[in-house]
């Protein structure tokens, strides 16, 4: 059930939404369109048309088309931020650290709403806001990684932020592709292919303060 059917299921016709739930219906509808349609082939005809609202009510909360991409930019963007906080913060064992955080890419492109495609298959990206945007998650996700990888390894910032953008780039681009190749492994067995990988090299970098046997 789509966010709009949860809402309509709930309310009653006839009834005035307070103004956040009607903003979250209307960023509900925007995503249904513009992931089915891209961005410019979406119309704001469509999205009102979808939302069940007219036009003007549409417009009084999002001033124009690129308004509304750039909320769901926003909010996807951090949803997957925050997922990759919460996945290395969930244990200090760092071989499950990786597989959380692989973990962490693959639900956030196997969901539902298909809201990945906004962030990484946009078709706005030459649009400054949005490229901002998307370089923000990408940014982000590397340097919590790169906090860890740091912490642990003692080496500088620059070089276990190369390692960390490498992990994050690896865990999107392979859950993107294993997305599109119509989930043929199964999404455990994908995650732990992909965690054996990232293990096998960031496991190379000693233990910082730690001796190593030789």
């Amino acid at each position: 059930m789509t966010a709009i059917e949860q809402t309509e299921a709930v309310r009653p016709r006839g009834t005035r939404l307070p103004r956040r739930a009607r903003r979250n219906q209307l960023l509900g509808a925007a995503q249904e369109v513009f992931v089915a349609q891209g961005y410019h082939a979406a119309a704001m005809d469509d999205i009102a048309e979808r939302a069940g609202v007219s036009k003007p009510v549409l417009y009084q909360h999002f001033p124009g088309k690129l308004d509304l991409y750039l909320a769901l930019l926003d909010q996807h963007c951090e949803s997957l931020i925050q997922s990759v906080r919460l996945a290395l913060a969930s244990t200090t064992d760092n071989k499950q650290r990786v597989r959380a955080t692989m973990d962490a890419y693959f639900a956030y492109v196997e969901d539902d709403g298909g809201a990945f495609r906004l962030v990484f298959e946009s078709d706005l990206t030459n649009e400054p806001a949005v490229r901002e945007r998307v370089d923000k998650v990408t940014t982000e996700c590397a340097e919590a990684i790169c906090d860890v990888i740091a912490e642990d390894t003692g080496l500088s910032r620059a070089e276990s932020m190369l390692l960390a953008s490498g992990l994050g780039g690896l865990a999107q681009v392979v859950a993107r592709s294993w997305l599109h190749s119509d989930r043929s492994v199964p999404r455990d067995q994908a995650v732990q292919l992909l965690t054996s990988l990232a293990w096998r090299g960031i496991a190379g970098f000693p233990l910082h303060g730690i001796d190593q046997p030789h």
